[in-house]
């Protein structure tokens, strides 16, 4: 099923999407819900992010051959991560499918993106365990974890280097019937395929992740979890735009502007 966070009447509502046709509904797919009568054209609707969570978690370097790419960068010998260590983001950063990615004046020209699985927490959940841990999973959808580097390399939180507005473009919709070993995760600058690879060929896996997180905190519905991307990533820039496509789900396309031009 697919489900999406759209704009109604100028308030957001959850809606179903079957092909092209949206069917918004009342309640949540959280909760209780029940379709409406409405039926609407995908092309005349704007999406909205799919959904707003209550804890914004993020996986960082996940992913082998980024983990090289980034310690060359750096002039340092890669090293793997040995366990299942989750950091924070923060919601200011979302925007939706079609919103636009703003590089602020005083960036560096080394922004760049990061085309990532985005797992969407379905239930209530602590101690879970790697035979139920999936069953916590309400679905998944894309998210592109846009990083000012220069900023990433002296900001000691990464405040501004990962979570500047607009910075975690995450849509179009959430996807609840996937099979993980089948997606390809495909990135595309200006209409140009830069990268793909297995989107499931991380060093530690969703259920590896939700048992570690889940052994000492409580996942809620709605919180999400980006999974982290994979191999070298380019710099983006006025005028660009990016599309991060995963089999199954969809595409997540955003245009890039720098402020002040």
């Amino acid at each position: 099923m697919r489900w999406a966070r759209i704009d109604l009447n100028g308030a957001p509502s959850y809606a179903v999407v079957e092909g092209e046709t949206v069917i918004p509904v009342r309640g949540s797919p959280f909760d209780s819900w029940e379709r409406t009568s409405q039926r609407l054209e995908l092309n005349d609707v704007k999406l909205l992010v799919p959904v707003v969570p209550p804890t914004f978690y993020a996986a960082g370097m996940n992913y082998a051959e980024h983990v090289k790419e980034v310690a060359e960068k750096v002039g340092m010998t890669p090293k793997l991560p040995t366990q299942a260590d989750i950091g924070y983001r923060a919601n200011n950063a979302l925007i939706a499918q079609g919103e636009t990615i703003v590089i602020p004046a005083d960036a560096t020209e080394q922004v760049q993106y990061e085309g990532e699985l985005v797992v969407v927490i379905g239930r209530r959940c602590k101690h879970l365990t790697r035979e139920n841990a999936l069953s916590a999973v309400f679905g998944y959808t894309i998210g592109n974890d846009v990083s000012e580097r220069t900023w990433q390399k002296s900001d000691r939180t990464m405040w501004r280097s990962k979570n500047t507005d607009t910075f975690k473009p995450m849509g179009p919709w959430i996807e609840t019937d996937l099979k993980l070993d089948d997606l390809i995760t495909t990135i595309r600058l200006n209409g140009e395929k830069v990268f793909a690879f297995p989107t499931n060929h991380m060093i530690f896996g969703v259920v590896d992740y939700l048992v570690k997180m889940t052994t000492c905190l409580t996942l809620y519905p709605g919180d999400v979890v980006w999974m982290g991307t994979e191999g070298a990533t380019l710099n983006m820039k006025h005028g660009d735009r990016i599309e991060v496509e995963i089999s199954g789900i969809g595409t997540l396309s955003n245009p890039v502007v720098r402020e002040g031009m």
